[in-house]
């Protein structure tokens, strides 16, 4: 079993949040694609094999892609590697792409999922992010999306920036919920060095954020979804039971995947590598059949690790055994490093297993790092 992820670096414009790599011109889209279906046959013995369970299109903003583009990816794809009859192939859209006419075009593709980021449904959150669309085409987009066939459908919410009242965050969940979506991610918002955002708020243009107001919006969404039936299964994530992100799952799960494109991540189960983030050098690379990554092998340490940040962020949990497996030892280690959050009552010990509290999940980057080998 394995994933693949397909990096489209592309966009209409930027958002001032945002620091994934992406270029707001389409001048050389074509030369990217070409280069993203070489470079499927040149990664095509990375994974070994492995039956091809979730295919998933991100970036950028893969919508922007024509149902034909998509097609060919897929379709090359379908010549390099087994997929399964029932993979889960997502899209992520931006509700502006989301026309009827496009949401047609895409039923006649094998997308089966769409991830459609909406942020928020005021205007004036909209205008401070500068996303490109607006609060009307956001449940328009999903409402199209579904009276087309697609059931499975995630939407993206930000929360913990300075225009986001209490209130307006509750009416912002309520509409997601109106909406009768199965899934929802949501993430607090951050500030990225070399972003918009960031220079903004040096500046003083824009306020700074608050952890408390972050923090307190967190468990208000918590609290809300489990009302409604949905299951907290990764700190960002909510589904309805049998609706998780397959693909999202994966990667928690340390499931083999590979990512074509510039800057997108790999995983084989012994090493990791990534593109570079330079549309340029990236073609070009894949023209001279090579490929354009950084690769680093992974050390004992740094697999415990990885299932450490990992693992706790999930409703499965940190598995004591399976740290054994990895090397001898680590459990009785990680025990001792935990014993501080277990008497703060962050992390609670079930059975074999540590699972992080609700008020341990305010803190789970911080606790990971106290946690690593």
């Amino acid at each position: 079993m394995a994933g693949i992820y397909i990096h489209i670096p592309f966009c209409k414009q930027a958002c001032y949040y945002c620091d994934f790599h992406f270029s707001t011109s389409l001048k050389y889209k074509a030369d990217m694609l070409d280069a993203i279906i070489r470079e499927i046959a040149l990664q095509k013995t990375y994974l070994g094999g492995d039956s091809i369970e979730t295919i998933y299109f991100g970036g950028g903003t893969p919508s922007l892609l024509e149902s034909g583009e998509i097609n060919q990816i897929i379709d090359t794809l379908g010549q390099y590697y087994s997929i399964s009859s029932d993979a889960e192939i997502t899209l992520e859209a931006n509700p502006d792409d989301l026309d009827q006419q496009k949401v047609q075009a895409l039923r006649a593709t094998p997308i089966n999922r769409f991830s459609i980021g909406i942020q928020s449904f005021y205007d004036e959150d909209l205008f401070w992010m500068n996303r490109a669309h607006r609060s009307t085409e956001a449940e328009a987009s999903v409402k199209r999306a579904q009276d087309a066939g697609f059931e499975n459908i995630t939407v993206d919410l930000i929360f913990g920036y300075p225009l986001l009242t209490d209130t307006k965050w509750k009416q912002n969940i309520d509409k997601v919920f109106a909406l009768n979506v199965p899934h929802v991610s949501a993430y607090s918002m951050t500030v990225e060095p070399q972003t918009a955002l960031a220079s903004f708020i040096k500046k003083k243009v824009y306020a700074p954020l608050n952890e408390q107001q972050s923090a307190e919006q967190f468990l208000v969404l918590a609290d809300a979804m489990q009302a409604k039936g949905f299951e907290h299964y990764e700190i960002s994530n909510y589904a309805k039971p049998g609706h998780y992100s397959r693909h999202n799952t994966n990667y928690w799960r340390g499931v083999k995947y590979l990512g074509l494109g510039p800057s997108a991540h790999s995983y084989n189960g012994e090493a990791r590598q990534w593109n570079v983030a330079n549309n340029t050098k990236y073609i070009a690379s894949i023209l001279r059949k090579e490929i354009p990554a950084e690769v680093e092998l992974l050390t004992e340490s740094n697999r415990l690790n990885e299932y450490v940040m990992t693992s706790l962020r999930t409703i499965w949990g940190l598995d004591l055994d399976h740290l054994e497996t990895i090397a001898a030892g680590a459990k009785t280690e990680l025990l001792k490093s935990a014993n501080e959050f277990l008497e703060r009552e962050w992390i609670k010990q079930i059975d074999n297993k540590l699972l992080l509290t609700r008020e341990g999940q305010l803190y789970a980057d911080t606790i990971a790092a106290e946690l690593f080998f």
